[in-house]
Parts: structure tokens; C-alpha cells; sequence
């Protein structure tokens, strides 16, 4: 080591109590003199991370009144991040990939039936989609299994936050600042947007109105798709009873 070839080299002959840490060498006039160092462990753990050391610098500094004093200055520290406890990581990495995975394969699961809606509405292939219950009971169950592994012992305290009973604002963005609780969301909006983009192209196709582009903001805007229906069948009907009147 540095420390000890210094030492070694050093004329005096000094005397060293590892114990306490402190070096008391004899000068050669036989007066005493007090060598301290800052020594500590090599490596400090803190949270996430490892304080390393590596090598020293030996500074000695000397004066006729206090005499010599060597300290003992790290050369260099670097942090080093700990490894994560594995079984930790592998959990939390299969938890986003199954929010991931449930995302991509609910919002593609949909957009063949707004497609059917939009582009072939009088085709016999999107009557039958839209009478069937099938793409309801898929996300239904899909969001139950969502459900079931975002669920916390906090849900419902996040949920009901307010001395009432009612949600609140920022109980219901920590909610959702989970992956797994924002998918389940996300498969909760695609299957009511579905059910109310079948209940428009089912109104549109019964009263001959016009539905595609009520369909298409129903995707991704429900509520102004629903608007948009109700304004189309309103207009639809006042153009047709002023058609019929002329005719009179």
C-alpha cells in the first residue's frame, strides 16, 4: 500500500494504535508528535447507491508550534447504483409489460368494428358485428383482470377521498399515475366508446341518418361524437319536414 511504504520511508519511527486511529511517532529530539488520519470505510452504502474510494493522497504538513500532521485525503469516490433485488424487478417489469401488451391489443381490437361503421355500413359482415355481444365480454373480461392487479388497499381511500365520499382531484391523478390502474382505464373507455359508437350507427341505420362521422369521433371523443349524432339527426329531420312541406 502507499500508506505503509510511506511510512516505512519516513525517518521516524513512528508508533501506531489501529484502534484508535491515531499515529504517535518520536521525533529525533525525543518530543512527541501527533499524526492524525481520517480514516473510515472503504465503501459507505446509502440508499440505492455505494459510495467507493479508491487509493489516498498522504499530505504532511509541518510547523514549529504544532509540530508535523499527515492527513489522509481520498483520491477519488465514485457511485456506484446497487442492483435491485431481482425478484423486484422482474415483478415490476411483468407488471408493464402487461399493461402494455393489454393496451396495444385492446386498442386494436376495436378498430375493426369503427372500421366496418365507417367504410362498408350497409355491408351484411358489419350488421352481424354490430349485433354481436363478443368485443363487450372480450374487454369486459380484460378489464376485470386489469382490475384485479392494479387493485391496492388504497383504491378505495383514493377513490372516496373526500370527507362525502366523492373522488377527488388528486386522489384520482396518484391513481392513475400507475401503469396497470391507466390501462384498465384506457380498456374501460374502448368498451363504452364502442357501445355508444354500435347505439349511433344502430339509430343512424334505423332513421337513415348519416352516422360515419359521428362513428369516427366516437373512437377517440365520445361525447362529442354522441353531440354530433344528436345535431345530424335534428338537422336530418328539419331538412326532411321542410322537403315534405314544399312538396305540399
Amino acid at each position: 500500500m502507499a500508506f505503509s511504504s510511506c511510512l516505512c520511508q519516513s525517518p521516524l519511527s513512528p508508533k501506531i494504535d489501529c484502534g484508535k486511529k491515531i499515529v504517535r511517532p518520536w521525533s529525533s529530539d525525543g518530543r512527541k508528535q501527533r499524526f492524525t488520519f481520517s480514516l473510515g470505510s472503504n465503501s459507505t452504502e446509502l440508499v440505492g447507491q455505494q459510495l467507493v474510494t479508491v487509493g489516498a493522497h498522504l499530505h504532511k504538513h509541518w510547523s514549529f508550534v504544532g509540530g508535523s500532521r499527515v492527513t489522509v485525503r481520498p483520491e477519488l469516490e465514485r457511485s456506484i447504483p446497487l442492483r435491485k433485488s431481482s425478484g423486484v424487478y422482474a415483478s415490476w417489469l411483468a407488471t408493464s409489460q402487461i399493461a402494455s401488451t393489454a393496451f396495444t391489443l385492446g386498442t386494436t381490437a376495436v378498430l375493426p368494428f369503427y372500421t366496418l361503421m365507417v367504410l362498408a355500413p350497409k355491408a351484411e359482415l358489419t350488421k352481424i358485428s354490430m349485433e354481436s355481444s363478443i368485443p363487450y365480454i372480450v374487454l369486459g373480461i380484460l378489464y376485470a383482470y386489469l382490475l384485479y392487479l392494479s387493485w391496492t388497499p388504497e383504491t378505495l381511500q383514493l377513490i372516496f377521498a373526500s370527507k362525502y365520499w366523492l373522488p377527488e382531484l388528486p386522489g384520482m391523478v396518484r391513481m392513475f399515475s400507475n401503469e396497470m390502474t391507466l390501462a384498465s382505464a384506457w380498456i374501460h373507455l374502448l368498451a363504452v366508446d364502442l357501445f355508444a359508437a354500435r347505439q349511433v350507427f344502430r339509430d343512424g341505420q334505423e332513421n337513415e341518418i348519416e352516422t360515419r362521422h359521428s362513428v369516427s369521433l366516437c373512437l377517440f371523443f365520445c361525447p362529442i361524437g354522441i353531440v354530433t349524432h344528436v345535431v345530424t339527426k335534428a338537422l336530418t329531420k328539419s331538412a326532411g319536414s321542410s322537403s315534405t312541406g314544399n312538396m305540399h
